[in-house]
């Protein structure tokens, strides 16, 4: 395991129409996120449970996670993102159809719905991850998982922007991720020399843990602060005086910090010590959030500030992945990737209900406070475990 994955058979060239589909992703993505948590604020859900709502769909990619490796074996890449595509686009739809529904059904509904999006959003996540990760060479991992990551923050940033033309309420704003989930899928289209993803028999996602546990640290530590700061940068906005639809461009500043950084992280990342930019990244993001509370509304202090959080905290990830591409070989790629994910998921199931009780508790000032805590411990677990391993 312990070999750095070569380049597959299908090459570099393969990679264009995950590119083209992981921006459409992120659209779609971007779009989709604050709605839901928007519509339960409004109908008076508490943060808390609002945030356990929120944490279903990591709870599906924590069951089912594991599995997809194996899916994608059986039924090809390709196929298994269509699939997932289609039943994500019908959720979408579901959801913008029972919107009347009274409270406790509503929450019982879409709790269910978002368990069983776990799987359908886990699906083209992990698969294309796992697509980069076995065509790409070694001293251009870091640059191509950047620049994947860029466009991933494209997708997200121009998301908002969608929901400025259809509005955050209503039905139109499920019917538009439905017919952005659907486009998604239109580059796969295209795909001719996807990698066939063969993952090894035997072993356990256990043991994968911890064979690279600086790595999947990362992926805890980016689970958890990029979906408390999607989940509830908005409702933070709109407590302290923004209007709603104002308040979701906030994301859009987030993940446009990485459209300015994240190129220049990953290659840095392929020139200097990856641990030492990992952490560089998980520290600059605790104080990102440190000074949250004290900056007001105003958008020439916010901004700025957003848009510098949401380059090194999207680092964050794609530092981490590079350092699982470079730990393990083709074969246990798969797994591997799967692990990340799953430990990605997990922090992002643990993170918004944490963030939602210190929001109900000290108030907005409850967001930034919790994830500088919650930064803060990572990095220091990231250098224990470092030392360990020796």
């Amino acid at each position: 395991m312990t070999a750095a994955s070569s380049p597959g058979k299908a090459g570099a060239s393969a990679l264009w129409p995950v590119y083209v589909a992981i921006f459409g992703a992120g659209v779609m993505m971007g779009t989709s996120i604050p709605i839901v948590p928007l519509a339960l604020e409004a109908r008076g859900v508490d943060r808390l449970t609002n945030g356990l709502s929120g944490a279903m769909w990591s709870v599906g990619l924590l069951v089912f996670g594991a599995y997809i490796p194996r899916w994608a074996e059986r039924l090809g890449a390709v196929k298994l993102i269509w699939i997932a595509l289609g039943v994500s686009a019908a959720i979408q739809l579901v959801q913008g159809l029972t919107l009347d529904l009274p409270v406790w059904a509503l929450l019982i509904l879409w709790t269910a719905l978002r368990f069983v999006q776990g799987a359908t959003v886990g699906i083209p996540w992990l698969v294309t991850e796992i697509w980069i990760n076995l065509v790409v060479e070694e001293r251009k991992r870091a640059q191509a998982l950047a620049l994947y990551s860029t466009l991933i923050a494209g997708g997200l940033a121009a998301g908002p922007l969608v929901l400025q033309l259809v509005g955050v309420t209503g039905m139109a704003p499920f019917v538009a991720c439905a017919v952005l989930t659907l486009a998604v899928g239109l580059p796969m289209l295209f795909a001719r020399d996807a990698p066939r993803i063969e993952p090894e028999a035997g072993g356990r996602l256990k043991d994968t843990v911890w064979l690279a546990p600086v790595a999947m640290l990362a992926a805890l530590t980016a689970g958890t602060g990029e979906t408390v700061v999607f989940m509830f940068l908005p409702v933070y906005g709109v407590e302290i005086g923004i209007d709603a639809k104002t308040a979701t461009l906030w994301q859009t500043a987030f993940v446009a910090g990485n459209l300015v950084l994240q190129l220049p992280i990953g290659w840095l990342a392929d020139r200097l010590p990856r641990l030492g930019v990992l952490l560089s990244c998980v520290l600059a993001s605790a104080t990102a959030a440190a000074i949250l509370p004290f900056l007001g509304a105003s958008p020439w202090t916010m901004w700025p500030l957003l848009v510098i959080w949401g380059g090194v905290a999207f680092g964050i990830y794609t530092v981490g992945l590079t350092m699982l591409g470079q730990r393990f070989a083709a074969g246990d790629m798969a797994r591997a990737n799967a692990a990340f994910v799953m430990t990605y998921t997990f922090g992002s199931l643990i993170g918004p209900p944490v963030s939602g009780a210190a929001m109900d508790v000290f108030g907005g000032r409850g967001l930034g406070w919790s994830l500088a805590a919650a930064y803060c411990l990572c990095a220091l677990a990231m250098v224990v475990m470092h030392r360990r391993r020796g």
